[in-house]
């Protein structure tokens, strides 16, 4: 990930540093050029010396031209236990709110619900027969506890002799939820107060489910599930101790029932379980998560899917043979050797009418290169995550071989490495070659992610695919100008903005469409070599995406999406899983 804090002075001081070390030197030369071992074409089993969990173990793949070389020990022996994510059973029910059984009944509450006559007795129905039932309890707590179903707000009653345990009042602010983000904003309330409860079942029902239009309700109980199942996992995979998940069994009241609800609310539990993998995947730091075991963790969605999922991984042969020499120039530095991945997702009924391609940056870890990142906000402790767009593929996924669309075939591709330090290193200066034959002279060595793309680019449009979508951690830029939030969005097509756009209005997640300003790549030029890697700071994630435009072909419909500021969420220190949802919803899209 390209950042402004990347100086040529800390490269110099790293070239010293090499120059006075020539016994590490000559053993990072060594262990870079080593070649991966023999690779065969039959199935292989898998194991993952440091699992990203459980489920995810033991499994075989179907392979293509060769497979992951095994992957060395974790650096610290650091190794992440066994947690098993939420698995939490929800159920659609046309029962009375008032009646039911169980741990917690939440119930979702806007400010103009909370409105009371002049008797002091609420006006609201639901809430009315509710205060009733528990003697004005209800409205007690409420008062005293200044609740006025503001968005955040919550309040919890322990209740004795009835038939749930407790009764929590979950703020919606001004209206009922219209958007999925407003939904599932909603479900991740509700878990908070499950978790703080230890509550094992819980139903959820709105003070005034007439406020949801009927077209919605469906969009409205999958996304209130999915941020119910997001909201209580917590990633304590590499914590000594791990939390306990109670919370068992979600019914949803009031928002419909039957067959159409019940396979909304299955696709919702799936999704999420392609979220958490996602953001597994980014959480995990790179001394675990190597380019080896992201190819693994890929090959065991296709192992455990393969009535619709096919691998491949390309060794570094392999992709010399295909001349992919901008991605092999990125990992030359590197100890770990770079694993070039395949998923290919056909529908188990044939009959394609539509080929996709979702392609990922894969930098498992980005040290800026000789162009070291350096200085205050350069966040090289958080470069993990440059591997957040394949996290977002493979994500996706996961996801779609539990949901298996029909009529349509997805390549997901990622071109996995890290880009590190050592003599066998990429050079500013130096000029790489890619697989379509254009030359790139490299001016910012930390400008590395669109070098790996640019392969992976040309790679997906030899699959004969109509679209692809490319998914990157690639500019601070884009974070400077659309916040910590929104992914940036560049495309010359605007067939493909709007598909895009209509995901994202189902999936809650944030995109803004930036422009493609073709007069911008005059600063891309170079005087010996068909272009730059980096046009300067200005404009610098509309260069970016000018540059991957370069290696796709101009019959192919191209969507770059600049997702360096919603991959991480600074609050939580930890993964969003961002894109995912978007990606199932496009591929969804395009199925039907």
């Amino acid at each position: 990930m390209a950042t402004a804090a990347s100086t040529s002075a800390a490269a110099v001081l790293a070239s010293r540093f090499l120059r006075r070390s020539p016994r590490l030197l000559r053993r990072l030369a060594l262990s870079s050029r080593a070649p991966p071992a023999a690779l065969s074409a039959r199935p292989s089993s898998f194991h993952c010396p440091a699992p990203l969990g459980p489920q995810q173990l033991g499994h075989r793949a179907r392979m293509g031209h060769s497979t992951a070389a095994a992957a060395a020990p974790a650096l610290g022996l650091t190794k992440p236990n066994a947690v098993e994510p939420p698995q939490i059973t929800f159920s659609a029910k046309d029962v009375e709110f008032s009646e039911w059984k169980g741990d917690i009944l939440a119930v979702a509450v806007t400010e103009k619900d909370l409105s009371k006559d002049s008797a002091s007795i609420f006006e609201n129905a639901v809430l009315k027969k509710l205060d009733n039932q528990l003697g004005g309890l209800l409205s007690e707590v409420a008062a005293e506890e200044d609740f006025t179903g503001k968005a955040g707000q919550s309040v919890v009653l322990r209740l004795p002799g009835q038939g749930f345990k407790r009764v929590g009042l979950i703020g919606l602010g001004q209206n009922a939820p219209s958007t999925a983000a407003a939904s599932r904003g909603l479900g991740e309330s509700v878990a908070s107060v499950a978790k703080a409860a230890q509550a094992s079942s819980a139903a959820i029902v709105l003070a005034s489910p007439s406020g949801i239009q009927e077209e919605f309700k469906l969009t409205a109980a999958a996304a209130i599930a999915s941020g119910t199942v997001l909201g209580l996992y917590e990633d304590s995979r590499y914590k000594s101790e791990s939390k306990k998940v109670h919370l068992k069994q979600v019914d949803l009241i009031g928002l419909g029932f039957g067959p159409e609800v019940d396979q909304k609310l299955k696709y919702a539990n799936d999704l999420s379980s392609g979220v958490i993998f996602g953001r597994e995947l980014v959480n995990s730091p790179a001394n675990v998560l190597t380019p080896a075991v992201l190819a693994e963790e890929a090959s065991k969605i296709a192992s455990t899917y393969s009535d619709v999922f096919t691998a491949t991984v390309l060794d570094v042969e392999k992709c010399k043979e295909l001349k992919m020499g901008s991605y092999l120039a990125v990992a030359a530095a590197s100890a770990n050797p770079p694993h070039f991945i395949h998923l290919c997702y056909k529908p188990a009924g044939g009959n394609v009418k539509r080929k996709l391609a979702i392609v990922g940056k894969g930098l498992t870890f980005d040290s800026g290169g000789y162009n070291i990142k350096t200085g205050p906000g350069c966040s090289i402790e958080l470069m993990k995550f440059d591997m957040g767009g394949s996290a977002a593929v493979f994500g996706a996924a996961k996801a779609l071989g539990q949901i298996k669309p029909p009529g349509v075939e997805v390549h997901f591709i990622v071109a996995a490495c890290e880009n590190m330090i050592s003599g066998t290193g990429m050079r500013p200066g130096d000029i790489v070659t890619a697989s379509n034959g254009k030359t790139i002279e490299v001016n910012n060595t930390d400008a590395e992610g669109r070098l790996t793309l640019a392969d992976a680019l040309v790679y997906a449009c030899n699959q004969g695919v109509e679209k692809i979508v490319d998914l990157a951690t690639l500019t601070g830029a884009c974070v400077v100008a659309l916040g910590p939030s929104i992914a940036g969005i560049f495309t010359p097509s605007d067939e493909l903005a709007k598909e895009i756009s209509a995901a994202s209005e189902v999936s809650g997640e944030k995109f803004w469409r930036l422009p493609l300003e073709e007069s911008y790549w005059e600063s891309m030029k170079s005087g010996v070599a068909d272009m730059v890697n980096t046009g300067g700071r200005q404009g610098g994630s509309i260069t970016a995406a000018l540059f991957l435009k370069q290696f796709v072909d101009e019959k192919v419909q191209w969507m770059h999406i600049d997702m360096a500021g919603p991959v991480w969420n600074d609050k939580k220190r930890a993964a969003t899983g961002f894109g995912v949802s978007t990606l199932v919803e496009w591929v969804l899209k395009n199925s039907s």
